[in-house]
């Protein structure tokens, strides 16, 4: 969008849709100069600084109570779990042709696999990666700031979804967020 408009800025240069093109595809900007559902902050980063701070604190921490080492098996379970469920997720976004990043529009309502058991299937396999590896490292504070960064997720990433969807797909949306819980 040019600056061209505006009178303080008559001497700026036109730069064109160009200059648009990084503050969309990062999901900021004007809402009717994008579409989708304007996520900041990418929740696979949020999940891997909840987990990666958590284990970088506890080990830091002396005195700070340890897990016990049953837990790190449990863990890697869970993270072997969560990848898993990544990886039909991803499958189920490729086979209908659409983007999993949550800053780009969606060309495809998907309803089926996971997404029949749990609106956010995604999430919740990148939560439990993110506790298993937590877990793994005997991290408390890791689980911890997974739960932190699971909640902060459901309330800044997973309400816009759910509003952008509504927009996108209209009655299609509502009676599937209708017959679908959104975690489990």
């Amino acid at each position: 969008m040019s600056n061209r408009n505006h009178p303080e800025n008559d001497d700026a240069p036109d730069l064109g849709d160009e200059a648009a093109e990084p503050a969309r595809i990062a999901g900021i900007g004007r809402a009717e100069d994008r579409d989708g559902p304007g996520v900041f902050v990418p929740p696979p980063l949020q999940f891997g600084v909840a987990v990666a701070s958590g284990v970088i604190l506890d080990g830091t921490a002396p005195g700070w109570p340890q897990l016990a080492d049953p837990v790190r098996f449990a863990g890697l379970v869970g993270a072997l779990a969560g990848l898993v469920l990544i990886a039909i997720c991803l499958g189920l976004f490729r086979r209908f042709r659409t983007r999993p990043e949550p800053w780009q529009p969606d060309q495809a309502l998907i309803a089926s696999g996971v997404y029949k058991l749990s609106r956010n299937p995604m999430y919740l396999g990148m939560a439990l990666l993110c506790l298993g590896i937590a877990m793994a490292f005997k991290s408390l504070l890791g689980i911890i700031f997974v739960g932190v960064a699971l909640v902060v997720i459901g309330r800044y990433v997973v309400a816009r979804e759910e509003a952008y969807l509504a927009r996108r797909f209209g009655a299609e949306y509502d009676a599937y967020r209708a017959n679908v819980r959104r975690w489990l």
